[in-house]
């Protein structure tokens, strides 16, 4: 099993700055991904930014190209997602995603989800 521990959300204006971390734990024995998706109130969880271990490319929403940034740190099991100019409508639940494969099959890990609030 792995276990996936996030952390960072939290209330900020609009323009701020926050950073969410995500830690995996547990059986870990590969990691092809690692990403953030968010749910905001009444919509469908969607990709924010995904980091693809396999080939080292990195992928956003539109919306937050130019402004979120997605890192890695292979050694701690961990991602990071750097969020600057913050608008309200990012206003969501955060989730963090690892693809994990244990020698046998891939499968998908969640977060348990973190808020970030943006006020205007």
């Amino acid at each position: 099993q792995v276990q996936l521990a996030e952390s960072g959300g939290g209330l900020v204006q609009t323009g701020g700055s926050l950073r969410l971390s995500c830690v995996a734990s547990g059986s870990i024995f590969k990691i092809y991904a690692m990403g953030w998706y968010r749910q905001a109130p009444g919509k469908q969880r969607e990709l924010v930014a995904r980091i693809d271990m396999r080939d080292s490319t990195n992928s956003y929403a539109d919306s937050v190209k130019g402004r979120f940034t997605i890192s890695s740190d292979n050694a701690k099991n961990s991602v990071y997602l750097q969020m600057n100019s913050l608008k309200p409508e990012d206003t969501a639940d955060y989730y963090c995603l690892i693809k994990h494969f244990n020698q046998v099959v891939t499968w998908d890990y969640w977060g348990r989800g973190i808020q970030v609030t943006v006020t205007s």
